[in-house]
């Protein structure tokens, strides 16, 4: 479990810290905080040294610390320094070099991984100078944990709200033996790590000691603050097949656009929105053995209107621009599941689309389903799995059957592999 040194910058947003400390200490991780002079207007350190059950070191001037080089050892004992937040003048002070309190004395001082995940207005963030000095900071090897879009506390809409502190810690490398997850609401972070069922595959659970991540559901591309561009995906398939595999003995993350479905026992959820979301979620759940992209991510976004848009005002002239494929993008990441499913849902040439779509994405299997009928929403499926050897019917079932078939393939091509 790692140690972390979270130093906590100024801003509405730092009142998060309180429960970043809570979803990180109930995964085993430790904290020391670090409360920054204009931290300590938002949140007091009496809160987070209760929620830490540690100190909390506000000034380099403090006499004890200070007489034993305390700024040093701060810098030095954990793996991992998070700033979180991080305002627009600490991040200015990181890429310049100033060291001119405790934060960012320790920051120069230290020789471990630092992470800092921005807050400010979205002025401020699309700023020149930020974002001058956030190219700074990641080519000296900082993780920058990009803030996401929404209603500021000055009443703006952009990008710049810190995201929720399970999306965070999502993204941090800390060994955790199940991830850190948010849950639906952005107001909230719910962990649903359920009690594994005893029930598996075969003896002793055919997947036992695999990672599986699986996305399920659509997305939601938001137009203006109430409409968004959305699809007809139920989330049932992913579900089911989550709820699979976390039965075959796997340990399970399931990333889930937005969809009312309960939480599969034995899985741990992480509740997304938009298509960007997702491929954040899915790169912070890597490294996995297998990823099963179910999900069907909207292709397109549009550049949403920060206000509501009035049908007396006509139509709305909508910008599109591409998506993140979230399959081609782990078809090429460092961290490349073993074995890399994705899902064709097409109406017509269902084989010949599906076999296609796996050598454009190169992923290794295609999961192809007509979607012609009720599927989508529907209770029942038939897919074929197309690999580069030709296809298999796995026929016309259920989607919870579905789902074990197709898990029993995954488990027998893990252990081939």
């Amino acid at each position: 479990m790692a140690r972390i040194l979270l130093i906590v910058g100024c801003g509405i947003a730092a009142f998060k810290a309180a429960e970043l400390i809570r979803l990180a200490r109930r995964h085993g991780h430790s904290l020391t905080p670090v409360l920054t002079a204009g931290g300590a207007h938002f949140v007091t350190p009496m809160t987070l040294a209760a929620l830490a059950e540690s100190p909390v070191y506000t000034s380099l001037w403090d006499l004890k610390d200070e007489t034993e080089m305390g700024h040093i050892q701060l810098s030095r004992a954990a793996d991992l320094v998070l700033v979180c937040p991080a305002t627009a003048d600490l991040l200015a002070k990181m890429a310049a070099g100033i060291a001119d309190d405790l934060a960012t004395t320790l920051l120069l001082a230290t020789d471990k991984p630092v992470a800092v995940a921005p807050a400010m207005n979205v002025r401020m963030w699309q700023h020149a100078a930020t974002r001058a000095n956030v190219a700074t900071l990641k080519a000296h090897g900082v993780q920058v944990i990009e803030p996401v879009e929404g209603e500021m506390a000055c009443g703006e809409y952009g990008p710049g709200r810190l995201p929720e502190p399970g999306e965070v810690l999502a993204q941090l490398n800390l060994g955790s033996s199940a991830p850190l997850v948010p849950s639906g609401s952005q107001a909230e972070v719910d962990v649903r790590l359920a009690e594994r069922p005893s029930t598996s595959f075969g003896m002793g659970g055919s997947l036992s000691g695999h990672h599986i991540l699986v996305t399920a559901g659509p997305t939601h591309e938001p137009i203006d603050p109430v409409r968004v561009l959305a699809n007809r995906s139920s989330g049932r398939q992913g579900f089911a097949i989550a709820a699979a595999a976390a039965q075959a003995g796997a340990r399970v993350t399931l990333v889930a656009g937005p969809v009312s479905l309960p939480t599969p026992g034995g899985v741990a959820r992480i509740d997304v929105e938009t298509a960007e979301q997702m491929m954040a979620a899915v790169e912070g759940a890597l490294p996995a053995d297998s990823a099963i992209l179910v999900a069907a991510v909207a292709d397109w976004k549009v550049r949403a209107s920060p206000s509501k848009l009035k049908k007396e005002d006509g139509p709305p002239e909508l910008l599109f621009s591409l998506n993140p494929d979230i399959l081609k993008t782990l078809a090429a990441h460092a961290l490349r599941p073993r074995l890399l499913v994705g899902f064709a849902a097409e109406t017509d040439d269902l084989l010949a689309h599906a076999a296609a779509k796996r050598e454009r994405k190169d992923a290794d299997w295609m999961i192809a389903n007509d979607v012609s009928g009720d599927v989508m929403g529907g209770s029942h499926n038939h897919v074929h799995l197309v690999s580069e050897t030709g296809a298999e019917d796995l026929g016309q079932a259920p989607k919870d059957e579905i789902a074990r078939r197709l898990i029993a393939r995954i488990a027998e091509e893990l252990r081939a592999r």
